[in-house]
């Protein structure tokens, strides 16, 4: 069972790129001590990470499907490393800003050599609980993030936890080099769609010689970035913005967050394996994949707004209630990401997923930005998270609209007719 070992590999590498991410989040009040930032700058400092994410997790979804998922991975995930590292030499806002939009750059190219990893690696039927496993990582590093953080705060300086991360991210590329090589099978494009083995004639594919603006010529994929566009706007701002709403709203210090701020990860990392899971368990029980895919997305965002109830309750009732959150976005994000492999064939995998991940990082951008001006200009929470609560709803909406049915073989053969113009 060696594709598993894959997948707990990637994983793990997920779970670093979640560390690396939310260290500055976790560390904001420690870091404000020596460059004081105001909400607008918070949420610059996040843009910038998300902005050269976005254009990235295109980019590397490219790189990926020219490099190869192995020689990619190896290139991705040294830069972010030492991009993270790079954090500690920050003296001023400017520097903080170049070291996360650096940070975004390496990042952006994680999720779609993950996502190529499932389509090289698993059949359709296993696919949903691979991604799931590979997605719980980012619930391993946002737990991690905060009782480490502020371990490392209680001895060393806030410099040292950019640094350590950063080493993290080098001895895993070193156990990369060592474990990873392509499966032979993924050479065929055969997608087994519930037990119903579709062959599919995509010799005419060729990521080389497809270009991105062919893939949005093709509805699903206008779909998938619009609906990854709603609902990663409001996951960007519960990632980024939950440490600083405990601390500026709730009066929680550095250990208070480190004892309390892990928990809704927790119930993400349930939220990424039951998710795959459910799905996955639909088409072993002979529903179609379709099906399948979208009462698990649909369920999944049923329970997105409950999150708009979080300023109006006690803080021990808000940490359920973004337990909640997490737990139905990261269901949700498990099978958005696995749509692409269900959908496209394996050679243009790559590029479906970072164009969809780019939608996705430029929603947490617009959105994260009108939540620093909101708060900045005495808005409040109270009106922010009803905008982040209604998203996910209106992202499930888009995707029945674009995607009626599962059809890939007629996505192939569109492609195919793109790739020969």
């Amino acid at each position: 069972m060696w594709r598993w070992r894959i997948a707990v590999l990637v994983s793990t590498a997920i779970a670093i790129s979640y560390l690396d991410r939310q260290t500055l989040p976790v560390a904001i009040h420690a870091i404000g001590n020596d460059i004081p930032l105001s909400n607008e700058q918070y949420s610059t400092l996040q843009s910038a990470f998300l902005f050269s994410y976005a254009f990235m997790y295109a980019g590397g979804g490219k790189l990926t499907d020219v490099l190869g998922t192995r020689r990619g991975f190896t290139l991705i995930m040294l830069f972010w490393s030492l991009a993270c590292a790079s954090h500690a030499l920050a003296v001023g806002f400017g520097m903080l800003a170049a070291s996360r939009f650096l940070l975004g750059v390496g990042e952006g190219g994680g999720f779609p050599a993950a996502t190529r990893v499932v389509a090289e690696w698993f059949p359709t039927k296993e696919r949903a609980t691979a991604m799931g496993i590979i997605n719980a990582g980012t619930s391993v590093g946002a737990v991690a993030a905060p009782p480490l953080v502020a371990v490392i705060l209680n001895w060393l300086s806030w410099r040292w936890i950019f640094l350590i991360t950063g080493l993290f991210g080098l001895f895993w590329t070193a156990w990369w080099g060592l474990s990873y090589f392509t499966p032979g099978a993924a050479n065929s494009d055969v997608l087994d769609q519930g037990g119903e083995n579709l062959t599919v004639d995509a010799e005419n594919i060729s990521s080389k010689n497809l270009r991105w603006v062919d893939l949005f010529r093709v509805r699903e994929s206008w779909g998938l970035v619009i609906a990854k566009f709603l609902s990663d706007a409001a996951w960007y701002f519960y990632l980024f913005w939950m440490p600083k709403y405990l601390y500026d709203a709730r009066g929680f210090d550095i250990k208070g967050v480190g004892t309390f701020a892990w928990i809704p990860s927790a119930a993400a990392g349930v939220g990424c394996l039951m998710g795959g899971w459910f799905s996955s368990y639909l088409v072993r029980r002979r529903f179609s994949v379709g099906t399948a895919r979208k009462v698990a997305l649909g369920l999944s965002a049923a329970v997105m707004p409950f999150v708009i109830l979080v300023p109006r309750v006690a803080v021990s009732w808000a940490i359920v209630l973004f337990s909640v959150a997490y737990f139905g976005q990261q269901s949700w994000s498990t099978l958005v990401m696995v749509l692409p492999t269900d959908l496209f064939p394996h050679r243009v995998v790559g590029s479906v997923a970072g164009l969809v991940g780019f939608g996705g990082a430029m929603g947490g951008v617009l959105f994260g930005q009108l939540v620093g001006y909101l708060l900045d200009r005495g808005f409040g929470y109270r009106v922010v998270f009803p905008l982040a609560g209604s998203l996910h709803v209106i992202a499930f909406v888009v995707i029945l609209i674009a995607i009626p049915g599962f059809r890939p073989n007629e996505i192939v053969r569109k492609l195919s007719c793109q790739a020969t113009t």
